[in-house]
């Protein structure tokens, strides 16, 4: 099983970044597919999940109307675009799988966003 993000790095307030998560060795469209980040000194955090059809997404307070989680299940791959993005935005950015049905879940190894002028 591997889950491997990918498209951090630097950008400046108000600019852009789409986030990829692309998974293999398990049955893709049968999990639920969430971004979490976690910024230096504190927790990790939920930011987005998106349902196994993609029918039903949330968001954390802070990032609704400015990110956007998708997937494309045929490309086993989950997105975030991030748009507007704030400094306080900076985190290292993690997808998590989770089954259905059956416990277990599984993580990538994360991908630096660094929001700055």
């Amino acid at each position: 099983v591997q889950l491997v993000e990918s498209g951090g790095g630097l950008v400046q307030p108000g600019g852009s970044l789409r986030l990829s998560c692309a998974g293999s060795g398990f049955t893709f469209r049968s999990y639920i597919m969430s971004w979490y980040r976690q910024a230096p000194g504190k927790e990790r955090e939920l930011v987005a999940a998106i349902t196994t059809n993609g029918g039903t997404t949330n968001y954390e307070d802070s990032v609704k109307g400015r990110f956007s989680i998708s997937r494309d299940n045929a490309k086993n791959t989950v997105y975030l675009q991030m748009n507007s993005l704030k400094p306080e935005d900076t985190a290292v950015y993690y997808c998590k799988a989770r089954h259905l049905l059956r416990p277990g879940e599984y993580w990538g190894q994360g991908t630096q966003v660094t929001v700055s002028s």
